[in-house]
C-alpha cells in the first residue's frame, strides 16, 4: 500500500516504546539518511546512533504525517519492547494498557483447542477487550492471513527478527483498511532497508527451574545490482517449556467458584476443591460397599468426605480427586523470511517476499473420568474378599478419576506460509501500487490419548476364561481389548491405557488470496495547504476445509459391551473435531479517502485539517455494507492540537462462524434444574444466516507539547457494536435461569435437552432423573457491546545527575463494556476478571510505568511497573455472592544492558521480570462447571510464572 510518507527518526530507545514511539508528538525535521542525529538532552536516548527511518502513518493513506492523523497511534520498538520484556513479540505488546484479554499460553484453554478454533494457546491480541477477532492484523499494511478456524491470527507467524516497530491504531479503521477494524488495528512494520548481519540470542528460566525459554535468531541484508535491488532474509528460532502442571504453583490449590448464585447459596469463591465422591482410586457408589474408596493395592477403605460447599459435586478437601491441567502451555516455532526488492525504473520499484513459520503448542487437561460407572460385582481384578463381599449382587456404580494415568491433552502445529509481490512507483505526483498476498496455513491438532469410549467400556467388563486368565468379556466382538483394572490408583497396566487412549487427529487449513490497488497524491491545493487524496480497491477470497478421524458423527459399536454403552447414542470419542467441505468467501471492496486542510494561521488555529474515508464492501456471504470515516485534525498552537473521529465499522462473520459443522464436546457444568452435574455432549452449531457486526466509533482528544523534552497525550473513546455476533450457551448458569423462570416458554429452553420439562416448581421437572441429556450452543445476531474509556500517555527525556533519562507512562481507564442481549439482564464486563463465552479479565484501570536511564556509557537501567486495579470476580447482575472481589496486581521487571568497551555494535543484558516474586489472586468462573484443578484459578494477564531470569545479547556487523 503506497502512502505519501514523511521521514522520521527513530531512536533505539532503551525504553519499551521511545522516540518516534508515538505518532502524536511533534517530531522535528529528519535529517538525510546518510546522516546521523545529533544526540541533545531533547532526543531520546539511543542505544546506538541510528539512520533515519520512514514512517508510514498506519491507519490512513492520505496523512502524511504522524502529527496530524486523527486517530491516535502508538508507535512500539520491537527491540527495546523485547528487552524489557523477554519471550514473545505478543507478549511485549500485550503489557501497552491499550490491550486487554488477548489470549496466549496461559490463558485457561480447554483440552478441546476450542478457545483458539484447535489451537487454545495460540497468541490473539485483544483491544480494549472487545475480542480478538475485532482486531485486524497487518503487515506493511497489508491484511494477515488468519492462522485459525475462528479467523483468528496467531501474531506469533510473524517474522519477529524483521519487524523494527508495530503501530497500534486504537479507533475503528474499516473504511481504511476493510472489516474487522472495529477495535483497531496492530500493523507490523518490517525493516526493509537491513545492512549487514545482526544476530541475538537469550535463555531464561523461573526461580523454581522451570518455564525456561529459548531464543535465537539472525538476519542480514544487503544491496545488489548498484544499489537498484536490496536482498534480505532472517531465521529465529524460539522455544519455551511453559508449566505443564498446575500444581507446580502451589497458590492456585484448584481454586474455583461453588454455589448456585442464590442468596440461599451464593458463589464462593475457593480453594482446595476436590470432586465429591470421585477419588483417584475410585469410589463405589452403590451397594453393599458404597461410601468406600479403594487403596492403591486394590483394597478398602471407608472415603473421607471434605468439606460440603454449595456445590454438590465439589468438595474442600478430603478424598477427592482434583484434575491437573497445564498451567502455561509449551511452545516452539521457527521462522523464515526473505524479502527482494528491485528498482525497475526510476518510478516503478517491485518487490517479492515470502514467509513461513512452523510453530507447535502443547497443552494437557481431563484424566480419564469414570462417572457412577457399571462394573461387574465378579470383576477378576477385584480381590476374592471384596468379591465375597459383593455377593447377591451383579453390578455396583464406581466413580474414578484416573490420575495416574495420561492425560488427554492437545498438540497443535501450524505451518504458515505467506508470500506476497507487488509494484509501486510515482504517476506524476501521484503514487499508486498494486500487491498480491498468498497466504497457506495449516493447523494439524493431534488429540493425545483422546479416551475411546467403546474400548474404555470394553475394556471395564473384565473376566476370566477358562485358563485363568483376565480378558474381556466382549473379546469376540473386540478382539484387540485390554482389560482396564481401575481398582487403586496405578494399577491400570499400560498396555491396557493404550488401548482406551489413542491419538486422533484433524487438519484445517485455510488459504487466503488478496489482491490490492491504490493511488494517492494531491490533485490540487487549497488556501490552506496541499489536499490528499486516495482511490483503493481490493479483491480476496478466503477458503476452509478440514479433515478429522475422530468426528462427532462417530458412535461406539456396542456389540458384545453389557454396561455403561448405548447403542446409537454413545459417542466413540471424547474429543472430536467435525470435518469441513471446501467453504469459501469471495469479497469485493473500493475505497475513497482524503485528507482536507481548511484553515491555516488564524488565531487559536494554527492549522485545521478534516479527513474522511468510505469504503463499500460487497460479501459473497453475508450480504453488502458501506464503512465511513470522518475526522479532524486542528492544531491550536504549536504545543496544543485537538483530534478526533467518527467512524462506522464492520465485523464480517468467519467461514466457521457460517459453515462449522455440528461440533460435540463433552462437558460436566452444574445442572441448576435437578442440581446434578452429568457428564454430557455439548452440540455447538454454525449459522448461515449471520450477518456483519456494526461498529460505531467515536473518539476525541488532545496532545500537549509544552517543551522539546515533554509530550501528554489523553484520548477518549466510545465504541458501540450493533448486530454483534453471540454465542448462546444453554449451560451457563444465566441462560439456564431464564429458561426456568418463564416455566420452560422461553426459547433459551431449546438450548438444552432433558427427559422430562423444565418447571423448577415441578418435583418431577427437579428429581435427578430429568437431568440434562445434552446442551446446545449457537451463535446468532443478537447483542450489542458498547464501550467507552479514556487512554493515557506521557513521555519525558531529560537528564539526571548529567546523564540520560526517560521516563514514560501509559495507562488506560475503560469503566464499562456492556453486553446487551433481549431478554437478558445487561452484562457489565468491564471490572470483571471472568466472563461468559471465554470472556476475559478486564480491568478498568490499566497503568505501565517505563523508567530507563544511564548511569554510564556502558551501563543502562531499565524499569517497568505494571498494575491492574481490583476486580469483581463476574459482571452479571442479580448473582449472590459471599465476596465477589478480586484484589489488585503489579509486577516489576527490570533489565541492566551493558555496552562492552571496544564493541560498539554489541551489548549484553540480564532481565528480572517480577522482580518481587508477586502471586496473583485467585479465583474464578462460574460457568466452569465442576472439575477442580482444570481451569481457572487466575485472572488473564496476571503473571502466574514467578520471578523468572533472562540473559541475552545482540549483535550486528
Amino acid at each position: 500500500m503506497t502512502k505519501r510518507i514523511i521521514a522520521v527518526h527513530v531512536s533505539a530507545l532503551a525504553l519499551a516504546w521511545a522516540g518516534a514511539s508515538h505518532a502524536q508528538t511533534t517530531t522535528s525535521p529528519a535529517p538525510a539518511p546518510s546522516e546521523t542525529p545529533p544526540a541533545t538532552d531533547a532526543t531520546p536516548p539511543a542505544i546506538a546512533p541510528e539512520k533515519a527511518q520512514e514512517i508510514i502513518v498506519t491507519g490512513s493513506r492520505v496523512i502524511t504525517n504522524g502529527n496530524n492523523s486523527p486517530t491516535p497511534v502508538t508507535v512500539v520498538s520491537t527491540q527495546q519492547a523485547l528487552a524489557v520484556q523477554p519471550g514473545t513479540l505478543a507478549d511485549a505488546l500485550n503489557t501497552m494498557p491499550v490491550f486487554s484479554g488477548s489470549r496466549g499460553s496461559g490463558s485457561n484453554a480447554s483440552s478441546t483447542g476450542s478457545v483458539g478454533a484447535g489451537n487454545g494457546a495460540a497468541n490473539q491480541l485483544n483491544l480494549r477487550n472487545l475480542g480478538s477477532q475485532e482486531t485486524l492484523v497487518l503487515m506493511d499494511g497489508k491484511r494477515v492471513p488468519p492462522t485459525l478456524i475462528s479467523g483468528i491470527v496467531d501474531v506469533d507467524s510473524i517474522p519477529q527478527m524483521m519487524v523494527s516497530r508495530v503501530d497500534v491504531v486504537t479507533g475503528g479503521a474499516s473504511a481504511v483498511y476493510g472489516s474487522d477494524a472495529v477495535a483497531g488495528v496492530v500493523n507490523y512494520v518490517l525493516d526493509k532497508n537491513l545492512q549487514g548481519l545482526k544476530v541475538q540470542a537469550e535463555g531464561g528460566i523461573s526461580q523454581k527451574g522451570d518455564a525456561g525459554h529459548y531464543q535465537a535468531g539472525l538476519a542480514w541484508g544487503t544491496d545488489l545490482f548498484g544499489g537498484r535491488g536490496h536482498f534480505e532474509a532472517s531465521y529465529q528460532y524460539l522455544k519455551q517449556n511453559g508449566i505443564t502442571r498446575r500444581t507446580d504453583r502451589s497458590w492456585l490449590d484448584q481454586a474455583g467458584v461453588t454455589g448456585a448464585g442464590t442468596t440461599g447459596n451464593p458463589y464462593v469463591n475457593q480453594t482446595g476443591l476436590r470432586l465429591s465422591k470421585i477419588t483417584s482410586g475410585g469410589y463405589i457408589s452403590s451397594g453393599p460397599l458404597a461410601g468406600q474408596t479403594f487403596n492403591a493395592d486394590g483394597s478398602l477403605r471407608p472415603y473421607q468426605a471434605g468439606t460440603a460447599t454449595g456445590t454438590s459435586a465439589l468438595e474442600v478437601g478430603g478424598d477427592g480427586a482434583y484434575y491437573d491441567a497445564s498451567l502455561i502451555a509449551p511452545l516452539e516455532f521457527n521462522q523464515f523470511f526473505g524479502r527482494f526488492d528491485y528498482d525497475l525504473t526510476d518510478d516503478i520499484h517491485f518487490y517479492a517476499q515470502a514467509g513461513g513459520n512452523f510453530k507447535s503448542n502443547q497443552s494437557y487437561a481431563d484424566n480419564v473420568l469414570l462417572q457412577n460407572a457399571t462394573i461387574s460385582a465378579s470383576n477378576p481384578f477385584l480381590s476374592d474378599a471384596i468379591r465375597s463381599q459383593l455377593a447377591g449382587q451383579s453390578t455396583f456404580k464406581l466413580s474414578e478419576l484416573m490420575t495416574a494415568g495420561p492425560r488427554l491433552g492437545v498438540d497443535a502445529k501450524t505451518t504458515q506460509i505467506n508470500l506476497a509481490a507487488g509494484l509501486n512507483g510515482k504517476l506524476g505526483k501521484f503514487d499508486w501500487n498494486v500487491d498480491y498476498i498468498h497466504g497457506s496455513s495449516v493447523l494439524k491438532t493431534t488429540s493425545t490419548n483422546n479416551l475411546n469410549y467403546q474400548h474404555l467400556y470394553a475394556a471395564l467388563d473384565a473376566v476370566e476364561d477358562g485358563n485363568g486368565n483376565i480378558v474381556c468379556a466382549s473379546a469376540a466382538q473386540n478382539p484387540d481389548c485390554v482389560p482396564l483394572d481401575v481398582f487403586g490408583a496405578g494399577n491400570a497396566s499400560q498396555a491396557a491405557l493404550d488401548y482406551i487412549q489413542q491419538d486422533t487427529h484433524y487438519r484445517a487449513a485455510t488459504v487466503l488470496d488478496d489482491v490490492t490497488a491504490a493511488i494517492s497524491g494531491s490533485p490540487f491545493d487549497t488556501w490552506a495547504g496541499p489536499v490528499n487524496v486516495a482511490i483503493s480497491g481490493e479483491w480476496r477470497r478466503l477458503a476452509f476445509h478440514s479433515s478429522s478421524d475422530a468426528t462427532p458423527s462417530d458412535y461406539a459399536d456396542c456389540t458384545g459391551i453389557r454396561y455403561n454403552c448405548t447403542q446409537g447414542s454413545t459417542l466413540l470419542w471424547q474429543n472430536t473435531f467435525a470435518p469441513t467441505d471446501t467453504i469459501s468467501n469471495t469479497v469485493w471492496e473500493g475505497a475513497v479517502e482524503a485528507n482536507v486542510p481548511l484553515v491555516n494561521d488564524l488565531p487559536f488555529i494554527k492549522s485545521f485539517a478534516l479527513s474522511g474515508a468510505a469504503r463499500y464492501t460487497s460479501y459473497q456471504t453475508s450480504g453488502q455494507y458501506w464503512t465511513w470515516k470522518l475526522g479532524i485534525d486542528w492544531h491550536i498552537t504549536d504545543t496544543l492540537r485537538v483530534r478526533g473521529t467518527r467512524s462506522r465499522d464492520i465485523r464480517a462473520p468467519t467461514l466457521n462462524d457460517l459453515f462449522a459443522p455440528t461440533y460435540i464436546s463433552i462437558v460436566r457444568p452444574t445442572d441448576t434444574l435437578t442440581g446434578t452435574s452429568p457428564t454430557v455432549p455439548a452440540y455447538n452449531l454454525s449459522n448461515p444466516n449471520l450477518k456483519a457486526e456494526i461498529g460505531n466509533t467515536f473518539t476525541i482528544g488532545a496532545v500537549w507539547k509544552p517543551s522539546p523534552v515533554f509530550d501528554i497525550a489523553v484520548d477518549y473513546y466510545h465504541i458501540k457494536v450493533t448486530n454483534a455476533i453471540t454465542q448462546l450457551q444453554g449451560q451457563t448458569t444465566q441462560i439456564q435461569q431464564l429458561c426456568y423462570a418463564s416455566g420452560g416458554t422461553s426459547p433459551y429452553c431449546a438450548l438444552q435437552v432433558r427427559p422430562g420439562g423444565f418447571d423448577p416448581n415441578n418435583p418431577d421437572d427437579t428429581n435427578p432423573a430429568n437431568q440434562v441429556t445434552a446442551w446446545i450452543s449457537q451463535s446468532i445476531n443478537l447483542s450489542s457491546i458498547e464501550t467507552m474509556g479514556v487512554d493515557v500517555e506521557a513521555n519525558l527525556h531529560t537528564s539526571l545527575f548529567g546523564r540520560r533519562l526517560g521516563v514514560r507512562f501509559l495507562g488506560a481507564y475503560q469503566p464499562h463494556i456492556y453486553y446487551r442481549q433481549p431478554g437478558v439482564p445487561t452484562i457489565d464486563q468491564a471490572g470483571a476478571a471472568f466472563g461468559q463465552l471465554g470472556a476475559a479479565a478486564a480491568p478498568t484501570v490499566r497503568l505501565t510505568g517505563l523508567v530507563h536511564y544511564e548511569p554510564s556509557d556502558q551501563l543502562s537501567v531499565d524499569l517497568m511497573e505494571r498494575w491492574r486495579n481490583p476486580m469483581k470476580l463476574s459482571g452479571v447482575p442479580g448473582e449472590v455472592w459471599e465476596n465477589n472481589h478480586l484484589d489488585s496486581f503489579a509486577t516489576t521487571n527490570v533489565t541492566l544492558t551493558f555496552k562492552p568497551t571496544g564493541v560498539p555494535t554489541g551489548e549484553f543484558y540480564v532481565n528480572v521480570q517480577n522482580l518481587f516474586n508477586a502471586i496473583p489472586p485467585t479465583g474464578g468462573y462460574t460457568g466452569n462447571g465442576t472439575r477442580a484443578g482444570y481451569r481457572d484459578g487466575y485472572a488473564i494477564g496476571d503473571d502466574v510464572i514467578g520471578r523468572q531470569f533472562t540473559a541475552g545479547f545482540r549483535m550486528k556487523f
